[in-house]
């Protein structure tokens, strides 16, 4: 580890959760260089849905690859990036009735992407403004770092952070308030001091906030106001789309219809940078490379890409897979919560996107320290850190998941049994 601490910046943060060398990567596991062998419960941040090394995604890369296929075409028009347009356009947009959004490649970042769509919103509608959501997170990159609520994020930006209005979450004050009425109240008035926005960017599951879930009706409600006060509806689906809710679109059950998405993490299939927005044909309203990046058409992920949507999505197996894995998921960290703290641990999010809500981040973190030396990778999330989170591969077996959340309770009885006893003495 030497090497490491000698040779690369400080900034580095999860290698400090999980100080071991990993080597090689399967399906739902992470392999050290001496052989041990982890249970990944982080996947990437969200970025590796289909597992490590999916021997199909694999097969298709390598490929590409031995046949001199091309890597870099900044935006030219080249065979992968047409079979992935034409791919993501049969299995996904048509059947979800969205076969009129374009498809716009930024730059290889959910960040990127985060960007491109601020940008646009600002373009189509001559507005500055921006509303945002408490405890949400969209990237750190100037822009999206705006739209981020993250203290820690936000305290390293070097500069002012503006044009963009913090309102509060679905149920931020809890179950009883109103807080689209607060919001329509807000625009109504011209003296709120809220400058009419541009667009509204939400997450419909906050991952970095805490696996907070909007409702449906919230959602709905949402799309209502932005219509209401002409402002464009931005769903960040980075981190909750690609399947991690059950539908590719974490949004699609919801009945609303975004005016932007934003796509990236497990966009690729495979790990590899990929991000794109989505975008309703009217709002494309760009001048020929008045947005642009020069990494702005990975090949190599259009090649996995498509490949992960012919794999997983031609049909609803997968979806419905998915949707029972997080329920047996949320039943097992049920059963946690039960054994280890009925009172004071709690469940949180939706699909496989799920974690449990613990008193403070020195629990989440010391839950997921034993976790880790037990043999399970598995991070915090939440504005205290205090949510352990499960990220895990959508292909993890159920003999996988069974033997993470053994780990888990292990975990949790340690930590919270020594925080009885210290309370007790």
């Amino acid at each position: 580890m030497k090497t490491f601490e000698l040779r690369e910046s400080k900034v580095r943060s999860y290698c400090r959760s999980f100080p071991v060398i990993f080597k090689q990567a399967r399906g739902a596991e992470l392999i050290t260089a001496d052989g041990k062998h982890y249970i990944d419960f982080l996947a990437g941040a969200g970025t590796l849905n289909y597992g490590h090394n999916h021997p199909q995604l694999k097969q298709a890369l390598l490929d590409y690859i031995e046949g001199d296929g091309v890597t870099h075409g900044l935006d030219m028009y080249t065979a992968a990036k047409e079979r992935f347009l034409e791919t993501f356009a049969r299995l996904i947009l048509e059947p979800r009735g969205m076969a009129d959004y374009r498809m716009q490649f930024t730059g290889p970042t959910g960040t990127n992407a985060v960007e491109a769509a601020l940008k646009l919103a600002r373009k189509v509608t001559g507005r500055s403004n921006v509303i945002s959501f408490t405890n949400g997170f969209h990237g750190c990159s100037i822009g999206a770092l705006a739209a981020t609520g993250n203290q820690h994020h936000r305290g390293a930006s070097g500069t002012g952070l503006a044009d963009v209005s913090r309102m509060p979450y679905a149920n931020y004050f809890g179950d009883k308030t109103n807080t689209i009425g607060m919001m329509d109240k807000l625009l109504s008035d011209p003296s709120s001091g809220i400058d009419k926005p541009a667009a509204v960017i939400v997450e419909t599951v906050q991952g970095e906030g805490g696996l907070n879930v909007a409702s449906a009706e919230w959602m709905r409600k949402l799309e209502k106001l932005c219509l209401k006060h002409g402002m464009l509806l931005i769903v960040d689906d980075i981190q909750a789309g690609c399947g991690r809710t059950g539908s590719f679109f974490s949004f699609e059950e919801m009945g609303i219809k975004p005016d932007i998405v934003t796509l990236s993490k497990s966009l690729s299939g495979y790990g590899l940078p990929f991000a794109m927005v989505l975008l309703r044909q009217e709002l494309d309203q760009w001048q020929p490379g008045e947005h642009n990046g020069t990494f702005r058409g990975n090949n190599h992920a259009f090649v996995t890409a498509a490949a992960a949507l012919e794999h997983f999505w031609q049909t609803d197996e997968f979806s419905g897979s998915v949707k029972a894995k997080g329920k047996r998921i949320a039943d097992g960290m049920q059963r946690i919560i039960r054994r280890h703290g009925p009172d004071s641990l709690f469940l949180k999010g939706r699909g496989m996107m799920l974690g449990i809500s613990c008193p403070d981040g020195e629990i989440a973190a010391a839950v997921c320290r034993q976790a880790f030396a037990d043999g399970l990778v598995v991070e915090t999330s939440g504005a205290h850190s205090e949510v352990v989170k499960c990220l895990c591969p959508l292909v993890i077996s159920e003999a996988q998941i069974d033997k993470a959340l053994n780990i888990l309770d292990k975990a949790f009885a340690a930590v919270m049994g020594e925080q009885a006893a210290n309370q007790a003495s």
